[in-house]
């Protein structure tokens, strides 16, 4: 059994991950790189080539498989096959086209076709009607076209994706007002598996898009549960709404960075209460110290000691609160909203803009469960 040519290019090229190796892979700029540079060249050449080289913009070289190879006189379309290498997501295993035809002049013209989303809102840093190809790939797709076809000549390049419109809507391109496709991605051509770097500033982007429009009002929740309280039980703007995930630290600095006034975290008790001890990154692996700081709420809330073991012994928060409920200690969720506010204002004490911050706790039947001030009051300005 051999190994395929682009992936023994990263065959050496592995990051470390809790004792386990996970392969790098390429993004779907290189492969619209490399689509349109063997296009390119078997336009020159009149002959079909089977397989291409690439240098990423970190200086990895790939050596990759040409798929439906076609030329038809000075035209010419290829195809790489997206490999996200042990990082899968919903463009792993695709087909990115490059359609290049040669011009009269020495220009070349970088453009989307079928499965490539546009662009129909401000804030990520291409024109609204754009193709969505960001900045990296139109510079290393020019690049590598104008390598192969020397100063004098020019094309018209066409990237496209046949799955793309299909795929899309498994990301989150929508939000961000890419409609109809997939984006080409890519600042350094490499995937590199459980980083979480391309999540966190596709989050991003959705803030600075809200900011760029004139809100100053942001709402932040974890996921599509706090969405839900945010419509159903909040009753004001969803556009408000952006996911943090897990990154409650970064999307807080970020919007502090973008100067937002109002900053109101809404989500579970059971995500939102590591923020209370001072967690500012939710996901299980980096810490969890949930019954511990619910504990010690409820400890200074002179609640009795056998139910503070009973508490620490639970498995989740609703199990927990369904017995402070019955011991009459709910009001340590409102504890909870108002120490968790606190620890926010701690990481922005030295910001020269911060922002007011309120937080909603809800349970899983999404009811809410407490606040730093009355939920009402929060909505209201909020409207």
């Amino acid at each position: 059994m051999t190994l395929s040519l682009e992936k023994a290019a990263l065959a050496d090229d592995k990051i470390w991950h809790k004792g386990k190796a996970y392969r790098k892979g390429y993004t779907t700029g290189s492969c619209a790189t490399a689509a349109a540079k063997v296009a390119a060249l078997m336009i020159l050449r009149q002959q079909i080539i089977h397989q291409i080289s690439i240098v990423t913009p970190s200086g990895v070289t790939l050596h990759l498989n040409v798929e439906e190879p076609l030329i038809h006189g000075n035209q010419a379309t290829a195809a790489i096959r997206k490999d996200g290498g042990d990082d899968v997501d919903v463009t792993h295993g695709m087909l990115i086209y490059a359609q290049v035809k040669l011009r009269d002049d020495a220009h070349i013209t970088i453009t989307g076709g079928t499965g490539i989303g546009k662009v129909t809102q401000k804030g990520i840093g291409l024109p609204i009607g754009h193709s969505a190809i960001n900045k990296t790939p139109l510079q290393t797709i020019e690049a590598a076209v104008r390598e192969v076809l020397g100063p004098e000549r020019g094309a018209d390049v066409v990237i496209f994706a046949p799955e793309g419109e299909e795929r899309a809507l498994r990301t989150y391109n929508s939000r961000l007002g890419i409609l109809g496709g997939i984006s080409i991605l890519g600042t350094t051509g490499i995937v590199t598996p459980m980083s979480e770097e391309s999540w966190k500033r596709t989050l991003a982007i959705e803030l600075e898009q809200k900011r760029e429009n004139g809100l100053d009002k942001v709402i932040f929740v974890p996921g599509n549960h706090g969405e839900r309280f945010v419509r159903e039980q909040l009753q004001v703007d969803t556009n408000l709404v952006v996911t943090m995930s897990n990154f409650v630290g970064y999307m807080l600095q970020e919007a502090e960075r973008l100067a937002f006034r109002h900053v109101v975290m809404v989500g579970h008790l059971g995500k939102l209460i590591k923020v209370a001890a001072g967690i500012f990154h939710t996901h299980s692996h980096i810490a969890d110290g949930r019954m511990e700081t619910l504990v010690t709420h409820l400890a200074l809330a002179g609640a009795p000691n056998e139910l503070l073991q009973q508490v620490y012994h639970c498995l989740t928060t609703e199990a927990a609160m369904e017995l402070i409920a019955q011991a009459g200690y709910e009001s340590v969720s409102d504890a909870i909203a108002t120490r968790i506010v606190d620890r926010v204002q701690q990481m922005l004490r030295y910001s020269p803009q911060p922002f007011t911050c309120d937080v909603i706790l809800f349970s899983l039947d999404n009811q809410p469960l407490g606040s730093n001030r009355p939920v009402a009051a929060i909505a209201e300005e909020l409207r």
